[in-house]
């Protein structure tokens, strides 16, 4: 299914982000234009009918003040702890629906069923790991779609070589009133899900690990869950992630697939960060996990993070995780070779930091 991380957008949204990129007179990247430009008249749709009936009730819905944030670079193990985490009846993960169409997935998800079963494959074309409509997916989706800023937008419109990780300066909005509506958008989308299920929601967004000092101010009960993994594993799993993800969705030619050193580069501004921010935020909010742990042992490891947390964790649960983990015994994960000059590259480039999480 291509397109999918812009399909969904609003009419008016879908023509500020053309005005303001270039897409490339190509067959292929004008029909991938119409294709978006009739989706986002149904959502725009959608949208208005869902408001109308459900608007005043959300509005009156208090913002959650308690999420819990996983984080952590892309391909370190961040799907499976989230859709673990899921399993909770307590919980509730955003699901790819609502992330592909946040503005009306309470009034529309009967409609759209049919379609998505139709066009979307059974697992990820980077992992093969399976996917559907109500599986857990990355809220970065939807804040693309309802917002006017995220980085998702340089890689959708490359501007040149380049690595849209590195190349975006701020993974918010710089102006004071653009970053206060950022906010109040990301804000109402988690009111939204509040109304629609009223959970304690479970987000994992890479992309907040460079949010994380806004995020705790905005909901200032969160609690944030870093998911570590070896960068011999990270980077050239996330090297062969983005160039499926850009070829698939990307609306002009001017992309330059990243490489070890703008990955490692990539990777060393997310860690950087997180052990910048996560220190400011009071401990008992914050856990370090390690994906080889939780590979391992997973409903060992999350019953450890969830004593942290003081969230129960029962018998009923622990069968849930070990039912779910016991049907992944058959998947195969990608194999990739990195060479002995990449290797020393990322030792020589991110030596602090494996060291301080133990990979060495």
């Amino acid at each position: 299914m291509e397109n999918y991380l812009t399909a969904g957008i609003g009419f008016s949204r879908l023509v500020r982000l053309v005005r303001r990129n270039r897409v490339s007179f190509h067959p292929k990247y004008i029909f991938r234009l119409l294709f978006l430009a009739q989706s986002s008249v149904w959502t725009d749709i959608f949208t208005y009918l869902e408001r109308k009936r459900f608007g005043k009730q959300i509005a009156a819905t208090p913002v959650p003040e308690d999420p819990i944030f996983i984080i952590g670079h892309w391909r370190a193990g961040t799907t499976l702890l989230h859709q673990l985490m899921n399993l909770d009846p307590n919980l509730a993960a955003p699901t790819l629906f609502q992330v592909a169409e946040p503005g009306c997935f309470i009034s529309f998800y009967q409609y759209y069923r049919p379609v998505f079963s139709l066009l979307m494959p059974k697992t990820r074309p980077m992992d093969n790991v399976r996917i559907g409509i109500n599986e857990p997916q990355e809220d970065e989706y939807a804040i693309y779609r309802i917002t006017d800023f995220s980085p998702i937008e340089h890689m959708v419109f490359p501007k040149g070589p380049g690595y849209f990780i590195t190349d975006t300066p701020s993974f918010l909005p710089q102006g004071e009133v653009e970053k206060k509506k950022w906010e109040e958008q990301l804000a109402g989308f988690f009111r939204k899900l509040t109304f629609f299920h009223g959970k304690t929601i479970i987000s994992k967004n890479p992309f907040n690990s460079l949010r994380i000092q806004e995020l705790n101010r905005m909901f200032p009960k969160a609690r944030f869950i870093h998911l570590s993994r070896h960068p011999f594993d990270v980077i050239p799993s996330s090297i062969h992630m983005w160039k499926i993800v850009q070829h698939q969705n990307k609306l002009n030619r001017k992309s330059l697939y990243p490489g070890v050193p703008e990955v490692t580069e990539g990777l060393d501004r997310i860690l950087t960060a997180i052990r910048r921010d996560l220190p400011l935020i009071p401990e008992n909010r914050v856990y370090n996990m390690k994906f080889e742990k939780l590979e391992s042992d997973p409903v060992s490891e999350i019953r450890k993070l969830y004593s942290w947390f003081n969230l129960p964790f029962d018998i009923n649960l622990s069968q849930e995780m070990e039912n779910f983990t016991g049907e992944l015994k058959g998947y195969r994960k990608n194999k990739f070779f990195l060479s002995d000059e990449d290797k020393q590259y990322i030792r020589e480039r991110l030596d602090h930091h494996m060291q301080f999480y133990g990979y060495f």
